[in-house]
């Protein structure tokens, strides 16, 4: 369904690819601050609820509205990102996040600041758009190698984010003036957007699919939102059992308007095809280990052995010390992992990750007596995962049509989105049922059964991986 026809690597100009080499170090500091402000936002819901008066269940939407924006506004940006230009929509999105990050720092009342953390959905449409951007105006070498950076700018400033949100917040007395600093690097990415950042040049043909991305959005929120909440809502209560099958009605529905479509939302087909589906499997396993496991670990690594029976009585500063080392290898190994994907291939290099990630997450079981074995496991999950974020995106956008990178990468985002909240609502019903007899305390066994999930899933991961065709 292209318009213009892919300018093959040999003949780009030379020229024309140093410049946008330089734009990926503009585009490198976007995902930082994109990072930075969704890892930063978690640890500061404490203040902006007590800044506002508000109950903590109520505060909870803080997190929650935002994370149900960004499941609408990945496929959207994503497709008109392909339709109109990535760097059109890049600029679009840069704005809403900053007026997002603007009304969530003046905010009086919960219903406004909630408003402003809609505004922040497009944070995770970011990714697709200059992953699009790259593949249209970048070698195939060169445009891993962006990709493996991107990604690895995002894990990092996220990891800072989470890190440094709280001492900043200390520092400067009031949360309100740390969310100000949230807006001026989101103001800094928008000046970033306008000035620096080239066009694509392919268009996908059609007009936008608004009907398709209708019920494709409503059904996603519904299906997060009951899953999210199931826990405290009831698993087996009608308005939770009835979200989801209205939720999976919906989506039932939007795959037959999407086949039938000339110009869908996402194209189904090559989604559902042989050479993107097993990654997209592989995708919502990484979802589970990557978004749910490390609460639970987290958890671990803070329970008081003489309390509970196990853990290691971490303070929250020696959490982030220990709990940061698996981010910075993540980080390193994928920011190098185009250069070893040159070297090893694409295929090689996600089963390296993935036997990391499995070696790490049964590492896990076996050492969670010991706080050094247990961190080196953690530390061989994080590389393993590096290597994994940043190859899977590379390999889904190369196997999609070229008017449709951006919309492959939202599916990869949406899909790893939908396994992180599916196994968010497992591992929290696992811990709150398996508890010790008269309390509340989650026994050993469901951490070893999270970790032994998590094990499976990434064994899985590996061996779809494996069975499926490679193609370089």
């Amino acid at each position: 369904m292209s318009v213009t026809e892919a300018t093959p690597d040999d003949v780009v100009p030379e020229e024309s690819r140093t410049r946008v080499r330089a734009v990926v170090g503009l585009l490198v500091f976007v995902e930082l601050t994109s990072g930075f402000i969704q890892g930063g936002t978690t640890p500061l819901i404490p203040a902006m609820r007590d800044a506002l008066g508000v109950s903590t269940g109520d505060a909870q939407w803080i997190t929650a509205v935002q994370f149900l924006a960004a499941a609408v506004s990945v496929p959207v940006f994503g497709r008109l990102g392909d339709r109109y230009g990535h760097r059109r929509m890049l600029r679009v999105a840069v704005l809403c996040i900053t007026v997002g990050c603007v009304v969530v720092a003046l905010a009086p009342n919960l219903g406004l600041l909630l408003l402003g953390r809609v505004l922040l959905g497009p944070l995770a449409a970011l990714l697709p758009l200059e992953i699009g951007l790259c593949r249209d105006r970048l070698s195939t070498a060169d445009n891993r190698k962006a990709v493996g950076m991107l990604v690895a700018s995002l894990a990092l400033g996220s990891m800072i984010g989470s890190f440094l949100s709280s001492p900043l917040h200390h520092l400067l007395g009031d949360v309100r003036f740390t969310l100000w600093a949230f807006a001026v690097l989101a103001a800094l990415c928008a000046a970033v957007a306008y000035l620096g950042v080239p066009e694509s040049r392919e268009r996908a043909s059609g007009r936008m699919d608004w009907a398709g991305a209708g019920m494709l959005s409503v059904s996603l929120v519904l299906f997060l939102t009951a899953i999210s909440r199931g826990s405290d809502w009831g698993w087996l209560q009608p308005g939770t059992l009835g979200t989801i099958l209205v939720a999976l009605a919906l989506f039932a529905g939007w795959v037959r308007w999407e086949l039938r479509h000339p110009a869908p939302l996402v194209d189904v087909r090559a989604v559902a095809g042989r050479r993107v589906a097993p990654h997209l499997l592989t995708t919502f396993m990484l979802g589970v280990i990557m978004l749910a496991a490390p609460v639970v670990s987290i958890t671990y690594l803070e329970a008081a052995p003489d309390e509970d029976g196990y853990g290691f009585g971490l303070s929250a500063l020696e959490i982030g010390i220990w709990g940061g080392i698996p981010h910075i290898l993540a980080f390193l190994a994928a920011s190098r992992s185009g250069a070893l994907a040159e070297r090893i291939g694409m295929r090689r290099l996600l089963l390296i990750g993935l036997v990391l990630l499995t070696a790490g997450q049964a590492g896990l079981i076996a050492a969670h007596s010991s706080l050094y074995l247990f961190a080196l496991a953690y530390s061989v999950a994080g590389a393993g995962m590096g290597l994994a974020i940043s190859g899977l995106p590379t390999v889904i956008v190369e196997a999609s049509p070229t008017d449709r990178s951006a919309s492959a990468v939202a599916v990869y985002s949406n899909v790893k989105t939908i396994g992180g909240t599916i196994a968010g609502g497992l591992f929290a019903t696992l811990l709150g049922t398996l508890v010790t007899s008269g309390t509340d305390i989650p026994t050993l066994s469901a951490y070893l059964l999270v970790w032994g999930l998590c094990t499976a899933g990434a064994a899985a991961a590996l061996l779809v991986t494996l069975i499926t065709r490679p193609r370089e």
